[in-house]
């Protein structure tokens, strides 16, 4: 490549640059961190987003989100992003999933995508409202793969750390039926021993189809590399077939081990810092969906690797009370919203218990994002609805079910979801048959408009402070 097109390149990304800091001065550029592990939903929440902002934004529709129950939202487009290096989200294609017939739930995310929406809208106070009968702000989103943003805590992890936690993970009486064919290969390598590429890539080749067992059948989020999930460009590169061992001893530079230290630290240094330095450090607000039913379905073991691995990956984000110069110069989130996803599959009566349990969950963060100037607050939600609720009554009973289509069956059926705990149960207190909670498909777009459950919640904690 040329000096000419670098420094041309190099020249576009200031601008880029130059441009939302004047924004952000003028509090017009809103950057948001929509954060969840794989299955979490992401895309089903940015395609719901982009579609009621643009197409159902009324009062009837969205009456907990002030600028469009005071009817100051003028209206709402996609427009160009400033980022012309990234894939542009696939909106289209997204929503043509959910209001399809039948409907569907949209392909997980395998690569980098952003989109960035202009909502024009008018001032209800304020200096703004004297400076210009309208307004526009510019909010940009981020989708990436949820595989992948799990690999963030091991930037501050060694392959030695790395490898215990991993281990620790597939050892695990819940989750060693999955990982015993590669526990079973470890016991025989000999990590002393010179390097033997035969030997690394056959074991990595074990330990990658662990991984795609572990995501197949459990809610695990900590399964890394994220790259030998979703490698991208990177299939078959040496750079991600590493995989934990148990350490012991001393280890020569050109053994087994050096090597996939190596890889580990190279891979850290070439794919994680670059993906989390470009896409993770200039955040303004954070939004954080957790698959609640999905831990409970698998276990407590699930559920208390969710709560560490939400703990790990949170950390990493920059957070703190933002004002003027930290906006145009060091963007902090101050304001981060825990999401439990999917609510609307269990009965109506039990969203709150569902509620007070992310709380429990994701209560040492909570209180070290408030210490350090944090709005914080936690919610469920559905951003796209799968269920109807639905009373049966039983005798003298009145049931509160839910109505729709389970993704393990043809027809729609009504279901009467267990309760879901207020608060962490230990392994003693967890019922001896478990949790049963059903995943259904998206219920039908009624004259193509989606439903949702506190999607106006979300938008008025998240940006409704920017648009005033």
């Amino acid at each position: 490549m040329s000096v000419k097109r670098v420094t041309h390149k190099a020249l576009e990304k200031l601008q880029n640059k130059a441009q939302k800091t004047l924004q952000r001065s003028l509090d017009q550029h809103v950057k948001l961190a929509v954060t969840g592990f794989s299955g979490s939903g992401k895309t089903a929440f940015i395609t719901a987003l982009v579609k009621h902002l643009t197409t159902q934004a009324n009062s009837q529709n969205l009456p907990f989100f002030d600028v469009v129950r005071e009817q100051r939202l003028i209206a709402c487009k996609q427009v160009p992003q400033t980022a012309l290096d990234i894939p542009t989200f696939d909106y289209t294609h997204a929503s043509s999933h959910l209001l399809g017939e039948p409907a569907n739930w949209p392909p997980s995310t395998e690569r980098i995508n952003t989109l960035t929406l202009a909502l024009k809208f008018r001032s209800a106070s304020g200096l703004r409202q004297h400076v210009a009968n309208d307004h526009t702000l510019y909010l940009e989103l981020i989708d990436y793969p949820g595989e992948w943003l799990m690999d963030l805590p091991l930037l501050n992890m060694t392959y030695e750390q790395w490898s215990k936690a991993q281990l620790d993970v597939l050892s695990n009486p819940a989750f060693c039926a999955l990982s015993e064919s590669f526990l079973a290969a470890l016991q025989a390598f000999d990590a002393a021993q010179p390097v033997d590429m035969s030997v690394l890539n056959e074991l990595a080749d074990i330990y990658s189809d662990t991984l795609i067992k572990l995501k197949k059948n459990t809610k695990l989020s900590q399964l890394q590399p994220g790259r030998m999930l979703i490698p991208g460009d990177l299939a078959g590169a040496p750079i991600v077939q590493f995989f934990p061992i148990a350490i012991h001893g001393e280890h020569g530079e050109d053994s087994q081990y050096a090597q996939l230290e190596s890889r580990f630290e190279a891979y850290k240094k070439q794919v994680i810092s670059p993906f989390y330095k470009d896409y993770f450090c200039a955040f303004d607000r954070q939004l954080v969906l957790v698959d609640v039913l999905g831990a409970l379905n698998d276990g407590p073991a699930t559920l208390a690797q969710t709560k560490q691995a939400l703990k790990d990956t949170v950390s990493m984000f920059q957070h703190g009370k933002s004002g003027l110069f930290q906006r145009l110069f060091k963007p902090q989130i101050d304001k981060v919203l825990f999401a439990a996803n999917k609510c609307d599959a269990v009965a109506i009566t039990e969203q709150d218990s569902l509620t007070r349990l992310l709380h429990e969950l994701l209560c040492e963060q909570e209180n070290e994002l408030k210490f350090s100037g944090v709005e914080v607050d936690t919610m469920t939600i559905s951003s796209v609805k799968s269920c109807q609720p639905k009373q049966v009554k039983e005798g003298g009973d009145i049931l509160h079910c839910v109505y729709g289509r389970p993704l393990t069956e043809s027809q729609y059926i009504t279901y009467l979801p267990p309760e879901p705990p207020e608060h962490v149960l230990s392994a003693s207190q967890w019922p001896q048959e478990g949790f049963n909670f059903l995943s259904f498909y998206p219920f039908p777009a009624y004259q193509g408009q989606l439903d949702h459950i506190r999607l106006d919640h979300t938008l008025q904690f998240l940006i409704g402070d920017k648009l005033t």
